[in-house]
């Protein structure tokens, strides 16, 4: 991932990330995934989820390169 990815389009992604991933899983516990598409959709999620945590990696690194970024932990605990 480029380092010239600036710190606010990071946050966002992570954000955005958590938030279909939390989409995804009510989908997916939801019934209405019709049979013959569960295992994609699960894949999907899958994907989500090690999307997401490139980013989290990816942000940690910066967080110890910027002190003013707040922690990965206080970030996502704002998202609620």
């Amino acid at each position: 991932m480029s380092e010239n990815i600036s710190n606010n389009a990071l946050i966002l992604a992570i954000l955005s990330l958590n938030s279909e991933i939390a989409i995804q899983q009510d989908y997916l516990e939801s019934g209405e995934v019709p049979e013959n598409e569960v295992e994609d959709e699960q894949d999907v999620l899958a994907d989500l989820e090690q999307a997401f945590m490139e980013f989290v990696d990816f942000y940690k690194a910066r967080t110890k390169q910027d002190k003013t970024l707040p922690s990965i932990e206080e970030l996502l605990s704002g998202q609620d």
